[in-house]
């Protein structure tokens, strides 16, 4: 099990970068922020974009993995995303990890003036979205032409540091977002949310987890190969309640099959705000657990 951190790009660096500097400290696996231009639930106040978030992030720590959580088509096109990502891939010295959604119905999926998006077209786009993302990220030169997107001639040079790419990790709670998954990605991740009262997010994640299986499966990956990931914040208990819940939640998520936790750093003034020393005593224990503690 490892346990990583998303922090918010909701302050300006000078208050934002000592955090994603503590994360590393602290012994963080992975650091990942929201990509949108504005979040719902912050709209009215400070955000700021996630590729320089994380080409700040990448220089200024120098182990611990970087990445989106997640980008989407909903204002992104995959071309100039995927050279953003080479860069910041090339930055952090091949610490890149990438995470895509198909996207929410809020805010960013209207405000490039566009009409509305059937679920069917959101489902096709972020299909179509998926496919030219990985093809410009492992070649040099790529051609592409779908319903949605195209490109021409993209160049990719010189190219990003892994290979043959940075690892995707695709978001997912449907069969065919399970399915694009274990095609094209090299994870998948999940809220554990489900919007029926009478299921809590222990069943909801281990039915995912069974519907994942199955697609693997079926695409014949290999299941040690693949990281399934759980961004915890949105569902009961919360995280850090008192130190002992995530240590607990490690615990139970990892015999069910989780690779990766992702608790939401706190900041004040957001739904993810919680006593800074409780965090890091929770953070630490957890970490002990998963046996990924810093050195005293």
């Amino acid at each position: 099990m490892r346990l990583s951190t998303l922090i918010l790009p909701c302050g300006r660096w000078a208050t934002m970068g000592p955090k994603w500097r503590r994360a590393e400290e602290l012994g963080f696996h992975a650091a990942y922020t929201y990509d949108h231009l504005a979040w719902g639930r912050l709209e009215d106040g400070p955000w700021f974009g996630a590729v320089p978030t994380l080409a700040g992030a990448a220089l200024a720590t120098s182990t611990m993995r970087l990445g989106t959580m997640v980008t989407s088509p909903n204002f992104r096109h995959p071309v100039p995303l995927a050279k953003d990502l080479m860069t910041i891939d090339d930055f952090s010295a091949g610490r890149l990890s990438i995470g895509v959604g198909s996207g929410g119905v809020g805010r960013d999926s209207l405000v490039l003036g566009n009409p509305p998006w059937s679920a069917r077209e959101r489902a096709d786009r972020f299909e179509e979205f998926v496919e030219l993302l990985d093809l410009l990220l492992r070649h040099a030169d790529t051609s592409f032409a779908g319903e949605y997107y195209a490109a021409h001639e993209a160049r990719m040079l010189p190219g990003t540091i892994q290979s043959p790419r940075p690892p995707i990790y695709v978001a997912a709670d449907g069969a065919r977002g399970m399915d694009l998954a274990a095609r094209m990605g090299d994870g998948w991740i999940t809220l554990g949310r489900s919007f029926r009262e009478d299921v809590n997010m222990p069943e909801v994640v281990a039915e995912q987890l069974a519907q994942l299986s199955d697609a693997l499966d079926r695409h014949g990956v290999d299941d040690a190969s693949f990281t399934r990931v759980l961004l915890l914040g949105f569902g009961d208990p919360p995280p850090f309640a008192s130190a002992g819940v995530l240590p607990s939640l490690i615990e139970q998520y990892g015999e069910m099959g989780i690779d990766e936790i992702v608790v939401h750093w706190p900041i004040a003034g957001t739904p993810f705000a919680a006593d800074a020393d409780l965090f890091e005593e929770a953070v630490l224990a957890a970490l002990e657990l998963c046996g990924t503690a810093p050195p005293p």
